[in-house]
């Protein structure tokens, strides 16, 4: 009895295994394909993604809260046009706050600019500025004077410290990363579209069966 050699064996399995793939391919349902694709183009249309989005209103939302906060220690220590003169006009380092408003408005013009007017997708804008803030509030901390004056020496640096580092953590877990599984989900559906194309003809029209004209009896 003749026996079978062992690499004859190992490619028959191969082939048989190989089988399951090429069902699933045959399987694949094109209306559901065009579907998905159309939703993905639907959502490069639109030129922001929605975890974008979410983030460009977190940044916003950075600004308006120093700035919210900033104009609050203006009010508490004597007044909004004394202080804001004290403070712009006459800056001091060591006890004005208006740089801190100053970094949340440069914070939101280099993000704002980056990953939602230019759709950025890369991490070196949102490093920049949070190595900026983290150094220009650390030096501020350890040479001005602004623990002496009250709790807004430590709020404002603080806030605007974790709010830096909370947009970078943002950006770099969630944004990037799920903006590029999408593309990977969009490319991949767009390839499994075409195989299911070439593998699924359009169904023929009735137009296209015919039968010939009957014959004259004895021809």
């Amino acid at each position: 009895m003749n026996h079978v050699p062992a690499d004859a064996e190992n490619a028959h399995s191969s082939s048989v295994e190989s089988c399951p793939s090429l069902r699933d391919v045959h399987s694949i349902n094109p209306t559901q394909l065009m579907a998905r694709i159309e939703s993905y183009e639907g959502r490069e249309k639109k030129g922001v993604s929605d975890v974008r989005r979410t983030f460009c209103l977190f940044v916003t939302f950075d600004l308006l809260f120093i700035t919210l906060l900033w104009i609050i220690e203006l009010n508490v220590k004597g007044g909004i046009e004394t202080t804001l003169e004290k403070e712009v006009l006459h800056y001091d380092y060591s006890s004005s706050y208006f740089d801190i408003f100053l970094l949340a408005v440069f914070r939101f013009k280099v993000l704002i600019l980056a990953y939602a007017m230019c759709r950025l997708r890369h991490w070196w804008a949102i490093a920049f500025t949070t190595a900026v803030t983290s150094a220009f509030l650390l030096a501020k901390v350890i040479i001005s004077q602004l623990f002496l004056q009250g709790a807004f020496g430590y709020v404002l640096p603080i806030i605007s410290f974790i709010l830096a580092w909370i947009e970078t953590w943002f950006l770099d877990f969630k944004v990037l990363p799920q903006e590029a599984e999408e593309e990977n989900r969009f490319l991949i559906a767009q390839d499994a579209s075409e195989r299911a194309a070439l593998l699924h003809p359009g169904v023929l029209s009735d137009g296209q069966f015919y039968s010939p004209p009957e014959s004259v009896a004895g021809s």
